[in-house]
């Protein structure tokens, strides 16, 4: 038999315990809750002090093996996906494999920013074909505010740590989750949102070679572009899944800005309360976000088995990802 779809067996998420809220930060920089919260929706955000990026996908990762009755030993593959890496090696999907003993499964890193979480399922969809079942577990893990500049009141009230993922297993291909997906890269728009350059220090670099580690974002462009680019992605997947939007039971969206998904809301004729959002409490934390709000909903049982989901990351890359699933 082959196995060509999967099915999400568990779904877990963590997020650093420090909180900090709008009137917190209007201590540190000229901004107020009223200033953050009608442009952005956005009302606190978890910001890590003893965790990491490792750490907090280790949290999920452990506790998708609690929840699916599997051990470390029965998962082959391990992708995180991640724009803020404890290092640049070893990966986080390394630190997580060794941290829960998965000695079985390969493991690495996906960096697509906050399309990271689609693009890891793409992936692991892909890797998981096989003539015998395989497991897999995909994260969405954050540490943003490394890449802050808690003086720029333009960047830094938006983004926020934290994890979450999703264990999947191969299925046949006559059963699973998976419907359809659109990806799209952007690749000539990524100067309009940079955040981590690694300038050169050697002896041999000119001086002055540029560093520059904190997010850089022309805010115009990235909103002009994802009002456009994501209803499109989303209406291509779902053309390839022979759906429209109305069979759609819920769009788990980037959590970027909650102006952002009103106006794709609004640009697909499908009313918001298809279109649940918790950026209130944890900010942009790209990658992390569709997973964290997944989990939040799968818990909350808003989505329930069988139901037809929409999950669509956009931002750095600048990227798109859009899948369509039956949970």
């Amino acid at each position: 038999m082959k196995f060509e779809n999967f099915k999400i067996m568990a779904t877990a998420s963590a997020t650093p315990a420090r909180v900090v809220d709008n009137d917190e930060l209007s201590t540190m920089m000229d901004t107020s809750d009223e200033w953050i919260t009608q442009r952005t929706g956005i009302k606190q955000r978890h910001v890590a002090v003893d965790e990491t990026t490792s750490s907090l996908a280790t949290s999920v990762a452990q506790q998708l093996l609690d929840q699916s009755g599997l051990t470390a030993n029965d998962i082959d593959l391990i992708v995180v996906a991640t724009m803020s890496p404890d290092y640049l090696t070893p990966s986080v999907g390394a630190m997580v494999q060794g941290n829960i003993g998965a000695d079985n499964a390969i493991a690495f890193d996906v960096d697509a920013a906050c399309s990271g979480f689609v693009y890891g399922l793409k992936v692991a969809r892909q890797m998981l074909m096989a003539e015998t079942q395989k497991h897999a577990i995909v994260i969405g893990a954050e540490t943003l505010s490394k890449l802050v500049d808690w003086q720029d009141r333009s960047t830094a009230v938006l983004f926020g740590d934290g994890a979450a993922g999703v264990l999947v297993s191969s299925q046949p291909q006559t059963a699973g989750t998976f419907i359809a997906e659109d990806l799209l890269t952007l690749g000539k728009l990524g100067k309009h949102l940079t955040a981590g350059q690694v300038g050169v220090r050697s002896p041999f670099a000119a001086q002055g070679s540029t560093y520059s580690p904190f997010f850089k974002m022309n805010g115009h462009r990235v909103y002009g572009f994802a009002v456009k680019r994501v209803p499109e992605s989303i209406n291509h997947a779902l053309t390839k899944a022979k759906l429209t939007a109305a069979d759609v039971d819920c769009f788990v969206l980037h959590q970027a800005n909650q102006r952002i998904i009103e106006k794709i809301a609004e640009t697909l004729a499908v009313p918001m309360t298809k279109f649940p959002v918790n950026i209130a409490q944890y900010g942009n934390t790209s990658a992390a976000s569709e997973p964290i709000l997944f989990d939040e909903l799968v818990k909350k049982q808003v989505i329930k088995r069988g139901d037809v989901v929409a999950l669509s990351g956009f931002g750095g890359g600048l990227t798109v990802g859009t899948m369509i699933i039956r949970y």
